[in-house]
């Protein structure tokens, strides 16, 4: 059984000029979600900076957040490291406190080998009782999780139960899909690439663009789903402007910047992230005034 079909947004962590949490808007942007049709929130991944949040914040962002969603639709704790032990221990706080899914980051920096890799992920899963996805997203980590290291994890280890894809080489993801057997949900974990992903079998997205367009990323998903392919395809097209965009800088610097333009936060960061520079906040503008959202 599936965590969730659709559109999942990856929230943004609101933060004060004094780089506090700010859980008055993060509450707000919990019910904008939710009011829009987002069908799951994920919460502390890279969207949400859990890697400048110390594990307190981490997973008291994580407690709000399924404390304010109360059940309505489900909840994503990110709760990866590059350290095991880490993992394990805020998978397990994140369990408690009634998260229904987990999202594990491959290690980071100090990396691993896909024997290393599958011993990471099994014994964080083997921690908990939840499901997992495991979360590929190269650029930021610098270590890669093979197809068969994924469909191996899947197939073993009973909570493993999909992938958040973002290595963005569709085709690793094809021969992912190839492979599977059907024994791996897979989730888009590029927006521009949506509609092409859930064409070789994923089931929806793990989204940045859902954060300032929760409603046309959910349709863009339901469409496909329900089998209206051209409809699909034509909200991904008609996105992809506003997708560049939202990644013209490092992710959340953009994202961050368009919820302050659309008056939903105030824009804060942690460092090293920093405002977005002024260039490049005119043409997130301009696209956002595009695609409708201002």
């Amino acid at each position: 059984m599936s965590i969730f079909k659709g559109s999942g947004v990856a929230i943004v962590t609101p933060m004060h000029d004094n780089g506090e949490v700010n859980y008055e808007q993060f509450a707000k942007l919990l019910e904008f979600q939710i009011a829009n049709g987002t069908d799951a929130i994920i919460v502390c991944g890279t969207t949400g900076e859990s890697s400048t949040l110390s594990h307190e914040e981490h997973l008291e962002v994580i407690r709000y957040c399924i404390k304010t969603v109360a059940g309505r639709i489900p909840v994503i704790a990110g709760t990866g490291s590059n350290c095991t032990e880490t993992a394990v221990y805020l998978s397990k706080e994140a369990e408690a406190a009634g998260a229904d899914g987990l999202l594990l980051v491959s290690p980071y920096y100090n990396k691993a080998t896909q024997n290393g890799l599958y011993a990471h992920f099994k014994a964080v899963a083997d921690s908990v009782k939840l499901p997992v996805l495991l979360y590929n997203v190269p650029s930021r980590t610098g270590c890669n999780i093979l197809p068969e290291t994924i469909v191996r994890l899947c197939s073993d280890v009973e909570n493993i139960v999909g992938v958040k894809e973002a290595s963005g080489n569709i085709s690793q993801i094809a021969h992912l899909a190839a492979i599977s057997e059907g024994k791996v949900d897979i989730y888009s974990g590029n927006d521009d690439q949506i509609v092409p992903l859930m064409a070789l079998g994923g089931i929806g997205v793990i989204s940045v663009l859902a954060n300032v367009a929760p409603r046309q990323t959910h349709e863009m998903c339901r469409k496909f789903l329900d089998g209206d392919w051209a409809g699909s395809r034509k909200m991904q097209l008609e996105a992809m402007e506003l997708c560049n965009a939202l990644f013209c800088e490092v992710n959340p610097i953009p994202v961050k910047k368009a919820l302050e333009m659309m008056g939903m936060i105030d824009g804060g960061l942690r460092m090293p992230l920093t405002r977005m520079e002024p260039a490049n906040a005119q043409q997130l503008e301009k696209a956002m005034k595009s695609y409708g959202i201002l």
